[in-house]
């Protein structure tokens, strides 16, 4: 049986917000490495003035630090790639059955994924929505599909005492 594995894939990203969600949604859902492509992410924290600098247990990789072109590349063959688009011809996400290992390879904020790349895609899904959403909506979205999809669904009380912030005291008094 092979070990649970999931990748974020972003596209030549141009949002540090966006980027910054996609690390926050990345620590929530457990994944495992984000990888990007492209300079325009790295131009624009060069320019950036915060000075927060958050940390995360999730690695954040421009591929070309690996010697590889493509998102694709930058992972092994066992790990199934899924574009994840508005692209015609994919399958709805709610109809999709994610793969024990995968990378999630989403388009970037002003375009979509190259269709050299949604050819070699193991699969090819979309959200269904009404318009597009934003970069790391997509990504929240489509993680939040995966682990409720999943057996880690089940969880109760005890993470959510991990997960909740320190001010959160509220508790449910009442049997739903």
């Amino acid at each position: 049986m092979q070990k649970e594995c999931v990748f974020v894939g972003l596209t030549n990203p141009k949002s540090i917000s966006n980027v910054g969600s996609v690390m926050r949604a990345a620590g929530c859902y457990q994944v495992d490495q984000v990888l990007y492509s492209g300079n325009r992410y790295d131009r624009a924290t060069k320019m950036s003035t915060d000075t927060k600098k958050a940390s995360s247990s999730i690695p954040l990789i421009n591929i070309e630090s690996l010697g590889v072109a493509e998102l694709m590349d930058a992972v092994d063959e066992q790990t199934k790639i899924v574009c994840v688009d508005l692209i015609q011809g994919a399958t709805p996400l709610p109809a999709f059955d994610h793969p024990e290992k995968a990378l999630y390879i989403f388009g970037p904020e002003d375009g979509t994924i190259a269709q050299h790349v949604v050819d070699r895609a193991d699969f090819v899904v979309f959200v269904p929505t009404i318009g597009c959403m934003n970069l790391a909506a997509s990504v929240n979205v489509l993680l939040y599909d995966r682990l409720a999809k999943s057996s880690r669904a089940l969880a109760g009380d005890e993470l959510i005492r991990h997960s909740k912030d320190v001010n959160n005291n509220v508790k449910v008094r009442f049997s739903p």
